[in-house]
């Protein structure tokens, strides 16, 4: 039995993940992460996304327990990755954070094979919830 928590995604999430997949040419650890949250995630369309749920474009604040630090994330494809605060949904915290709710908690794989655990405070900015569903 898998300690993941039950995600859910959109529809519209769930098809350009899938695209994203079938493009990668070398279908690394950060793809098959992905895959195995796609395989797993209760499937939704954009009416029924709640308003505390991580999807694509999403800024999120989560805290690491053991040293209480804050952090400022936002999911996004790897070609937008890069600047402050964006996470890549094929990095391992990228694919993980996908799906969550406010108050589920992750395993962040850190450098040095230190675990950190982090929860979802809040969703800041969802798409969805602000109606752009574009990007």
């Amino acid at each position: 039995m898998s300690s993941s928590p039950t995600i859910t995604i959109t529809r519209l999430d769930l098809q350009r993940l899938e695209n994203l997949l079938d493009s990668q040419k070398d279908f690394g650890p950060g793809a098959i992460a992905l895959q195995a949250e796609l395989d797993r995630a209760e499937v939704v369309g954009l009416d029924a996304v709640p308003a505390g749920l991580v999807t694509m474009n999403s800024r999120v604040h989560c805290r690491e327990e053991s040293s209480g630090k804050d952090y400022h994330l936002t999911l996004v494809y790897p070609k937008d990755a890069g600047g402050e605060g964006k996470v890549s949904i094929l990095a391992p915290v990228g694919s993980a954070l996908l799906g969550l709710t406010v108050g589920q908690h992750i395993d962040w794989p850190a450098p040095g094979g230190k675990v950190l655990k982090l929860t979802l405070l809040a969703v800041e900015y969802q798409p969805e919830a602000a109606g752009e569903y574009s990007r």
